[in-house]
């Protein structure tokens, strides 16, 4: 009976969401950053964690990218992932919080941040239904109302959009698209 009560609170905190905030270092890569002889980085995207951005976009679902670090090789795969904004150099990520909130005409509580470390605390503390990927730190985690099952990199943020897409009842308007 207690699974199911979880379940259907993360149902509820899912339901609400109108916006999806996401960390990139961590949790849209698997925190991997490889640097070339010339200086420039590399970061590891999951093409499933894409697909379930794009998915969100399709459904009316924005989502926006925050991260501390900036790097030129996230605009690109954004873009790709129909990503509403990039904040790239932003600490403490939540100083841009209510610009965001009054930009997209969202209300905290349907806000939803992914995050793995401890700059990602401030945001998590504030927004209606903070999640933490499977292998974030130990404070992000107490942070969370949810650890996803997958790693950040593989997967994580795609398990964040079928949770919030299948709360919802848009999963299938997702599925008709593609056939299935």
């Amino acid at each position: 009976m207690l699974n199911l009560e979880v379940k259907e609170e993360l149902r509820g905190l899912a339901k609400k969401v109108k916006l999806l905030l996401l960390d990139v270092d961590g949790v849209l890569t698997d925190g991997r950053i490889i640097y070339d002889s010339r200086g420039r980085d590399s970061k590891f995207f999951d093409v499933h964690d894409g697909m379930g951005v794009y998915a969100l976009s399709k459904a009316g679902i924005k989502t926006v990218l925050i991260t501390a670090k900036g790097s030129r090789s996230i605009l690109p795969r954004a873009k790709d992932m129909r990503v509403a904004e990039v904040f790239a150099d932003i600490s403490p990520k939540s100083s841009v919080l209510d610009k965001i909130l009054k930009k997209y005409k969202v209300d905290i509580k349907e806000v939803c941040f992914v995050g793995d470390d401890l700059v990602d605390i401030c945001l998590m503390k504030r927004v209606g239904f903070p999640i933490a990927v499977f292998n974030a730190c130990p404070e992000v985690k107490l942070a969370a109302s949810y650890v996803t099952l997958r790693a950040g990199g593989r997967g994580a943020v795609r398990e964040v959009a079928e949770l919030i897409l299948k709360s919802q009842d848009k999963w299938r308007d997702i599925l008709a698209i593609y056939d299935v």
